[in-house]
Parts: structure tokens; C-alpha cells; sequence
């Protein structure tokens, strides 16, 4: 597995977190005794930093998301938004070790794959206004 893949991986396990109101412990758990594919222990670690990150600063990601917002409200953002912007803020926020643009543009990627191209420039300008205000 490679950082890409494991960014896409979080981003399923901070969704499942959303829409089944797990904890980050039941879905790292579920992902360690289920993950079919190689999962080595440095993107185990990156996933559950960011699972972990996500579970623990939820509620000051998702009021960076809402200050943010223009002409929308938080409840109407799809969840799968919502996963992809609380990882890719989280990674900005709290992981100096990665550059703010890359966390910005591998959210875009994960868009365009997960959700639609509105979404894409959506995702864009919430973490481009974040970028330009830090």
C-alpha cells in the first residue's frame, strides 16, 4: 500500500465512522482483522493517526469546515465531503510532515473519485480559504 491508497482507506473508515457512529478503535479494528490486500505497519500507523486525529478533533474540524462555508450549511454537505474534508484539514492542521498543498490536492483526487465535480471544486475552495488564512 502506498499513501495515496492509504489516504483513500481513511477516508472509507472516517465515512463508516460517520454514517455507523463507530468509534475510531471499532473501525481500525475491523479494518485490521478485514483488510484483504498488504497494510504495513508505517500506513497502519498513518491510518490510525488520522482516524485517531479525526475522532478526537471532530468537533474543531468540523467547525474549521463550517467557517468556511458560503451560501451552504454543514447538515447539507454530503458525508462523504465531510470525510474528505476532516482528513485533508486534519492533515493540515496537525501533520507538519506533510505539506499543506499535497493534503489539498490528494482531497481533489479523492473527490473526484468518491463524490461528483461539484464536490471537487467545493472541497477546493473550503481548503484553499484554509490554506490562505493560516
Amino acid at each position: 500500500m502506498n499513501r495515496v491508497k492509504s489516504r483513500e482507506v481513511a477516508v472509507q473508515l472516517s465515512y463508516q465512522m460517520l454514517m455507523n457512529k463507530e468509534s475510531a478503535e471499532e473501525v481500525i479494528q475491523s479494518l485490521i482483522e478485514n483488510y484483504e490486500e498488504d497494510l504495513n505497519e508505517l500506513d497502519l500507523e498513518y491510518i490510525k493517526r488520522i482516524i485517531t486525529g479525526i475522532d478526537e478533533k471532530k468537533d474543531e474540524l468540523d467547525a474549521t469546515i463550517e467557517k468556511y462555508l458560503v451560501n451552504w450549511k454543514f447538515n447539507r454537505i454530503p458525508k462523504v465531503n465531510i470525510s474528505i474534508l476532516r482528513m485533508a484539514i486534519f492533515e493540515m492542521l496537525y501533520m507538519n510532515d506533510i505539506p499543506e498543498k499535497v493534503s489539498i490536492n490528494e482531497a481533489i483526487e479523492l473527490a473526484k473519485i468518491f463524490s461528483d465535480e461539484k464536490s471537487v471544486s467545493f472541497i477546493n475552495g473550503i481548503l484553499d480559504k484554509i490554506l490562505k488564512s493560516n
